[in-house]
């Protein structure tokens, strides 16, 4: 796995019980899944060559592992686990900056998608020579 991003958990991002919520937890990771398909496929999607296309994400499991509370700075690293026609299987972990414990783990599939059609797409031949260096 290899560093994504990192954040501060801000105290708006917890809820009274004092520990981040699920609402941020997946706030972070969608960050983090963003930098790694951009990084992992070349996809920009600011860029013309990128237009009308994008991504779905279509399933997420997320384990809390550990509590993380206001003012934990964390760290996300992720991974692709698999490959498709028109997918990416990817797999994260959030971990305490400080101590490096793990606090949440994600695996999630995301499907490539064409915007104007409103469906999936396949992956480009760049795009899959691209994945073949994040260990699919």
């Amino acid at each position: 796995m290899i560093l994504l991003t990192r954040a501060v958990v801000q105290p708006w991002n917890c809820d009274m019980m004092g520990h981040m919520t699920t609402r941020f937890y997946v706030a972070f990771f969608d960050d983090a899944i963003n930098i790694l398909l951009g990084q992992a496929t070349g996809w920009a999607p600011t860029t013309p060559e990128w237009a009308d296309r994008g991504w779905a994400d279509v399933r997420h499991e997320i384990d809390f592992v550990g509590e993380v509370a206001s003012g934990v700075i964390v760290e996300i690293y992720g991974t692709v686990r698999t490959v498709g026609r028109t997918s990416v299987q990817t797999d994260y972990e959030m971990r305490r900056l400080h101590g490096g414990e793990i606090a949440a783990k994600l695996a999630a599939k995301t499907v490539f998608f064409n915007l104007a059609e409103r469906k999936s797409t396949p992956l480009t031949e760049p795009m899959l020579e691209r994945l073949k260096s994040w260990g699919t």
